[in-house]
Order: C-alpha cells, then sequence, then structure tokens
C-alpha cells in the first residue's frame, strides 16, 4: 500500500504534449534533480522539458562531465500538462530550468551566490556551456560580474535558463 498523499501521483512518463519526464540522475549522468511542489519533494513532477531542452540538459550535462566531476542541480522545468505552477509566472512551456550555481565543495546542496562555498567560476562556466549548447535567450541570476545575465527577484540560489523554442 502506497501511503504517499502526493497529489501529483501518478506522475505520468511522457505527458499530454508528448514532452518526456527529466530522467531522475541515472547513474554518469552529469546531474542531479532537485526541487519541491506543494511543499514536498517534487519527485519528477515538474520536469518535464520541452525536446529543445531535454537535449539542453542532457548535452551541457555532458559537456560539464568531461570538465568537472560535480554534478549540476536541475531545479524546476514544468509540470505535466504545462499547467500553471503555484510558484512560479514562468515555467509552463518546458523552455525554462532552474539551475543551482555550483558549490566548491561539490555537495548536492543550494548555495546562495554570497556564501563562501558558492564557485563563481564554475557557476560562469556552466551558464557559458548553456549559452554555447543550447538556443539561451534569457538567464536571470543574481551573481554579480557574469556576463550576459540578468537580475531577478528571488534568483540568489538558483539560476534561470530559457531556451528560444
Amino acid at each position: 500500500m502506497d501511503d504517499d498523499n502526493d497529489p501529483l501521483r501518478p506522475r505520468p512518463t511522457q505527458d499530454t504534449r508528448g514532452f518526456y519526464m527529466l530522467p531522475q540522475a541515472p547513474m554518469d549522468s552529469g546531474y542531479y534533480v532537485y526541487g519541491n511542489l506543494y511543499g514536498k519533494s517534487a519527485k519528477g513532477a515538474y520536469q518535464y522539458p520541452h525536446p529543445i531542452m531535454m537535449t539542453a540538459i542532457l548535452r551541457v550535462a555532458m559537456e560539464w562531465q568531461t570538465r568537472d566531476k560535480r554534478r549540476i542541480g536541475i531545479g524546476d522545468i514544468s509540470l505535466a500538462g504545462g499547467g500553471k505552477p503555484p510558484d512560479h509566472d514562468s515555467h509552463m512551456s518546458g523552455l525554462d530550468v532552474d539551475v543551482r550555481p555550483l558549490r566548491k565543495d561539490g555537495l548536492e546542496q543550494q548555495v546562495f551566490w554570497w556564501d563562501r562555498e558558492y564557485d563563481k567560476e564554475g557557476t560562469e562556466k556552466l551558464i557559458e556551456l548553456f549559452r554555447t549548447f543550447a538556443p539561451v535567450v534569457l538567464v536571470l541570476f543574481n551573481g554579480p560580474d557574469i556576463p550576459f545575465v540578468k537580475r531577478a527577484k528571488n534568483h540568489d540560489h538558483h539560476f534561470h535558463v530559457k531556451l528560444r523554442g
């Protein structure tokens, strides 16, 4: 018997748009997943990318693995079917993703850009990989002095990448 009273179960592998759930950090993928929905772990419910975003995430993670042993943190993308999420004004098209800045200690936890463990150089390289391998139109993040990035409220512990569809 499943005691998980999660309102988002079952989580389909493929949603009504034909988008597939991002694989939930398979071994040697170069990324891990994180995120909450309705105050609980989202467990993939918030990770249905447009095929362009899916390709971008997998390509950037693969490229990152050739440069660094740390995995990148992939957060909110979109809900199955593209409904309006309770905590964002975007993330409905599958072309937006939240990504954690890198930590110097390699822990797979959030870090704010002002924390001692924040790795500005690594985060800047990661953002540049998205810009190199994906049709990026916007990156939101409050960490200072990173080219192309715009500041936005509540973007101190993740950066938001928006792709052209």
